[in-house]
């Protein structure tokens, strides 16, 4: 009873946090947007200026909400940040509760249900890495294209839309939201600043720069572009070679990592009754804990190692 009672109460608290971080909020916001889009010119015009105001001023959070944000963004994922920590402390209570109930051990449901929360993060921000990596090999084309519109005849923002709609994801999307958001009344300039932040790649920094510094000094944008793709893609070979030369020191890594937990899962199985002893007693708690941390140490030193700077 006190084992059901406390998942009845945690999981009140938790959908009431949910109310109050996601539904409540999303549900003030179609209030809003249903206000500002009545049957009038005046006001729709306004919309559009409202829509590109409130994109640019309201923060999205602070701190650590704000870059779960931004990943969760560069992921490409639709989901808020609400749904997205909901959906984590739910799995990982759910998976502690299944370890504690079941094998009658607290320390191991809690070792467990911090394993498990820690999942979402990490599948996030690998999709994160994925889809920019993906980014900055599709980036070039885009620079292509755009300098070709420009030697076309076309301004920069035509040539933005194009990108948006000839480009698949991720370049695509992205070029799609840097266009609308100059459309709907932001300045181009900002919209570029947004762009690079939200992407946060070495080269949309570049092009940013370079679209930037021609619009204050003048000059040939589709020559400057021409080169930056250039160098763009010698970039790119550069770093698929570091990590093909990286490939060994990941591997080891990944394998050193992840054969402690293995084998104390497979020892779990095996004897389940020795290993128990790791968990119920003071000096079992106490090599686990020390083993813990050498292992976070050894990881994140084998991480500085294998990352290569260029």
């Amino acid at each position: 009873m006190i084992v059901v009672g406390t998942f009845v109460g945690v999981l009140v608290i938790v959908l009431g946090a949910y109310w109050l971080v996601v539904v409540r909020p999303d549900a003030a916001v179609r209030r809003a947007m249903q206000k500002r889009l009545r049957p009038s010119e005046e006001t729709v015009r306004k919309a559009k200026l409202t829509i590109a105001k409130a994109d640019r001023s309201e923060p999205r959070g602070v701190g650590l909400i704000k870059s779960l944000q931004d990943l969760i963004d560069q992921a490409g994922r639709k989901t808020k940040v609400g749904q997205f920590l909901f959906t984590t402390f739910i799995s990982g209570f759910v998976a502690g509760l299944i370890v504690w109930v079941g094998f009658g051990v607290p320390i191991a449901g809690v070792v467990v249900g911090l394993g498990v929360m820690a999942v979402p993060y990490l599948l996030l921000k690998r999709a994160a890495s994925k889809r920019m990596w993906k980014f900055e090999e599709q980036f070039p084309d885009a620079i292509d294209l755009i300098a070709r519109a420009l030697r076309a005849g076309h301004a920069l923002p035509p040539a933005l839309a194009m990108v948006g709609e000839e480009l698949s994801d991720p370049v695509g999307p992205e070029f799609k939201l840097l266009y609308d958001r100059q459309n709907f009344g932001m300045a181009l300039p900002d919209a570029l600043r947004s762009f690079a932040t939200r992407v946060p790649v070495l080269d949309a920094k570049f092009f940013v720069t370079a679209v930037l510094t021609q619009r204050e000094t003048g000059g040939n944008l589709s020559g400057v572009l021409d080169n930056l793709s250039a160098v763009i893609r010698e970039r790119f070979k550069v770093k698929r070679q570091v990590s093909v030369i990286s490939a060994h020191g990941r591997i080891t890594a990944a394998i050193l990592s992840g054969l402690p937990p293995v084998l104390a899962v497979l020892q779990f199985l095996i004897a389940p009754k020795n290993t128990s002893l790791l968990f119920s007693t003071q000096l079992g708690i106490s090599m686990l804990v020390g083993a813990g941390v050498l292992q976070l140490v050894g990881m994140l030193w084998i991480r500085k190692i294998i990352r290569i700077e260029y």
